[in-house]
């Protein structure tokens, strides 16, 4: 007959005792090059812009300082949220973190992995990184997507995940 029994809490595993893996070095400078990069292009527009509609200087001077803000932001922003960001290989599970405000912790078991795949966009492949995306049974999406991985680590892991999943299934 079917049980299913209750299991103290104290006896679940924790996350916070794990060995999380960190990103690649390079993925802080890959998303400031990007930060940059799209700032470059609200600088120009935001130029255009006030030539065109002949803005007032307070308003231009507002306008370049909360931008000047914005660009410090996102200059520093990658070097504080990368070092929160993690990933952990368990037996039957991979595990994601991510946050430095608000902290979450993904978990997808192996067995219920139908597809993965590493992608990259030209950025990432000039600072040799990839992204690796696991899609489980029922979602269009993936529902998981691990980014600023070396190109190296993420084809590693999409074999290791593939032939993990692979397995849980042939035993399932």
């Amino acid at each position: 007959m079917f049980q299913n029994p209750e299991i103290a809490l104290d006896e679940l595993p924790s996350a916070d005792n794990l060995d999380w893996e960190q990103l690649h070095p390079f993925y802080v400078r890959a998303l400031r090059v990007s930060a940059a990069i799209t700032l470059t292009v609200v600088v120009i527009a935001l130029t255009a812009l006030r030539f065109m509609l002949n803005l007032p200087l307070g308003t231009s001077v507002f306008l370049f300082s909360a931008l000047a803000i914005a660009a410090i932001g996102a200059m520093i922003w990658p070097g504080i949220s990368v070092q929160y960001r993690g990933y952990v290989l368990r037996d039957k599970d991979i595990l994601f973190r991510k946050g430095v405000i608000w902290r979450s912790v993904t978990a997808i078991p192996f067995n219920r992995i139908q597809h993965v795949e590493t992608s990259s966009t030209p950025l990432e492949r000039k600072f040799k990184l990839a992204t690796l995306q696991l899609f489980t049974a029922g979602g269009s999406s993936g529902d998981l997507k691990i980014s600023g991985l070396g190109t190296d680590v993420a084809e590693q892991l999409r074999v290791f995940i593939l032939n993990k999943a692979g397995a849980a299934i042939e035993h399932a």
